[in-house]
């Protein structure tokens, strides 16, 4: 029995749109779908990148999506063994390997698997999440590959998933040219890098220490650092209740493109409201109203007046006044 989720989440919507996309807009090297169970872990299938020891290959994943997605990247784990990354080790995208915040939401899960299938054929030496094979097993691991089964996935091999893909592209290839459409071309950001979760941590950890201990010879830019911390959390709470949009704003029209731009400068943010100007008080000697600055002025000055007066003082004062009636009364009864 499939699982029931808030369709009217800003998450569930962006899952189910793209999910959507993903199945009309289909690609000949890679293939993604949402568990009928559970909508936040994906699992795909891409055949390994050309002129290369991967280019026979066809390697099977898992896609997790974070509660907050797209605010947070999905994170990866391939099945396959491909001898480029450890088989079930998670894997993050970011940006030049830092901490995963600097994800962009406009990226998506179709980005993300085509950044995952060109980082395989990078070199894999000092580079966090590498796994250093040679060749030879790679091309042994990629023949290999094509007949891994996934349970998930009803028991279909990867094999037979791409088989069903190139399928499903071939058709919607036809479509578009039967209409003069042409189908999008994905580009990987430059700045998109990637790297095993465990030891992004470890490097994130290690630049926060660097910079503690940098701030901590500078009071004043450590509270700086941690002044813009705040910032941060307190527009990832905002974004948190927004929606970004992930379709290219080219592929929009005139208006929906504005009003996408709109929501991506400022999501989750309210138009300012004019603030009601309230008359100052008019001057006795000459019926003007005191300057701002100066009405400012003068109630701070009044602030700082009553705040000058130490609390004891009135204490006194008031041990003064009882005594004082105390001696009055006194007086009188002994007349």
């Amino acid at each position: 029995m499939a699982t029931k989720f808030n369709t009217k989440s800003p998450t569930m919507k962006r899952i189910m749109r793209e999910a959507q996309e993903m199945s009309k807009s289909p690609s000949a090297d890679y293939t993604a779908a949402p568990l009928e169970t559970d909508l936040f872990e994906w699992h795909f299938t891409l055949r390994g990148p050309p002129g290369s020891s991967y280019a026979e290959g066809l390697y099977h994943g898992r896609i997790v999506l974070p509660p907050t997605y797209p605010l947070r990247p999905p994170s990866f784990r391939f099945l396959t063994p491909s001898g480029r990354f450890e088989a079930n080790r998670e894997i993050c995208l970011s940006i030049s390997g830092h901490h995963e915040e600097t994800w962009q939401p406009a990226w998506g899960v179709r980005t993300a698997l085509v950044a995952l299938r060109s980082f395989m054929e990078t070199d894999a030496k000092g580079q966090l999440g590498g796994l250093d094979t040679t060749d030879a097993v790679r091309t042994r691991l990629a023949a290999e590959s094509k007949g891994w089964r996934c349970a998930a996935c009803g028991g279909r091999t990867n094999e037979d998933i791409m088989r069903e893909c190139e399928g499903a592209a071939r058709a919607a290839a036809e479509a578009e040219a039967g209409e003069g459409r042409a189908a999008a071309e994905v580009v990987v950001p430059p700045e998109l890098s990637m790297g095993f979760k465990d030891e992004m941590e470890k490097k994130a950890k290690a630049a926060a220490a660097a910079a503690a201990a940098a701030a901590g010879a500078d009071t004043a830019g450590g509270n700086i650092e941690a002044t813009a911390r705040a910032v941060d959390d307190a527009e990832t709470a905002e974004l948190a209740e927004g929606f970004v949009q992930t379709v290219p704003r080219a592929q929009l029209g005139d208006g929906a493109a504005s009003s996408t731009a709109a929501g991506l400068a400022q999501p989750a943010q309210s138009v300012p409201q004019p603030t009601r100007t309230v008359p100052l008080p008019r001057a006795a000697h000459n019926n003007t109203a005191l300057p701002v600055h100066q009405a400012q002025l003068l109630q701070q000055q009044h602030t700082f007046n009553d705040r000058g007066v130490p609390k004891w003082i009135d204490r006194v004062i008031a041990a003064l006044v009882v005594c004082l009636v105390g001696m009055i009364l006194k007086v009188i009864m002994g007349q």
